[in-house]
């Protein structure tokens, strides 16, 4: 009988799912985005890290040949970044970081707090709710 797979409930959890290479890499992933903002919340969404700030910032994840970085719309990520992710496989939301090649770690930390001035900026913009 086949096993579950069981979703991860935490960060810890998703990158302790990966062999140790991989857990160090994810770890200075995640370490770069806390650093880059510190006030962001960390959850698992679609049973992957993100991090949450006026809105979802960023998410990331690992697959067999690349880590991934996700972002949710407006996708001005990558028309800001252009020059910069161009040598990475990208589609509208996700950027495709190979494991033959070197992690950019200031460029995650840079498009970070791209995204959260930019969820800032769009929450302030944003009408009320009336309660």
């Amino acid at each position: 009988m086949a096993t579950e797979k069981v979703k991860p409930a935490t960060v810890d959890q998703y990158i302790a799912t990966f062999p140790k290479e991989e857990q160090e890499v994810m770890g200075k992933i995640r370490k770069t985005i806390q650093q880059a903002v510190p006030e962001a919340e960390e959850v698992i969404s679609y049973s992957i890290p993100a991090y949450k700030q006026n809105g979802f910032l960023i998410y990331f994840s690992a697959y067999k040949a690349h880590y991934s970085l996700s972002f949710p719309p407006p996708f001005t990520v990558f028309e800001q970044f252009k020059k910069e992710l161009s040598p990475y496989e990208s589609s509208k939301s996700t950027v495709q970081l190979p494991k033959s090649m070197p992690i950019p770690y200031d460029l995650i930390a840079d498009i970070v707090k791209f995204r959260a001035k930019e969820a800032a900026e769009n929450a302030a913009k944003a009408p009320k709710k009336k309660k």
